[in-house]
């Protein structure tokens, strides 16, 4: 029996998981939030700049996403307290907006009805952390996790093995990092970051990372 998923957040990393979830017999996503007009998501998903065009197909009927013949509840909630995952029978929920990244915020999905929450970024408290290949024989069975961030999934597999083989004491990483939706493609005003301001087709901008103080967590 497939296991129902609910998105939050249908972004970058929400239509990936969409994508991927697709693929599977075992995955069922049965709802997503996310602010933007129902029928701009379904262009979104269904056209894509580096996977290509989706390959099942992809409708809007009475306000609801269709995809390959199955309908999926679309909402669009800023509070994830109003989401009502249980209506939907969503086990799992994604939580995928960058913004709900302690337990105290992403616990809202499982008062909604949700059994378990996954984070798509690192977590900002106590909320445990897991990497494929790395840690995941140490879940206990946690209602919220966080899969950590894209380098942190990099690093700390190639950590793991030195450390398990030689140890490690002190490390030093460099990342050389795809250009992401934050950045900017002429320059412009980046008020946290002045560098970061510069654009993207002509820069290799420096910039800081929580990767390393992930990969010491996992």
């Amino acid at each position: 029996m497939a296991t129902k998923v609910g998105i939050n957040g249908f972004g970058r990393i929400g239509r990936m998981v969409f994508r991927a979830a697709a693929a599977r017999e075992d995955i069922e996503v049965v709802g997503i939030n996310d602010l933007l007009d129902v029928d701009y998501l379904a262009y979104m998903l269904k056209y894509d700049s580096v996977h290509g065009r989706f390959s099942g197909t992809v409708e809007v009927k009475d306000g609801s996403l269709v995809v390959n013949g199955k309908a999926i509840r679309i909402t669009a909630e800023r509070d994830p307290a109003n989401l009502k995952w249980g209506e939907v029978e969503a086990e799992v929920v994604v939580e995928s907006t960058g913004f709900f990244l302690t337990d105290e915020t992403a616990r809202k999905h499982i008062e909604a009805g949700a059994k378990k929450v996954v984070l798509s970024a690192p977590s900002k408290d106590a909320t445990p952390m897991f990497v494929c290949g790395v840690n995941t024989d140490s879940y206990a069975g946690q209602d919220i996790v966080s899969n950590a961030s894209c380098t942190t999934n990099c690093l700390a597999p190639v950590a793991k093995v030195l450390n398990d083989k030689f140890g490690i004491d002190k490390g030093l990483m460099t990342t050389i990092h795809a250009a992401t939706a934050t950045q900017k493609t002429v320059d412009g005003p980046s008020m946290k970051d002045w560098r970061g301001g510069r654009g993207i087709l002509e820069n290799i901008i420096p910039s800081s990372t929580g990767a390393a103080k992930a990969v010491g967590k996992v």
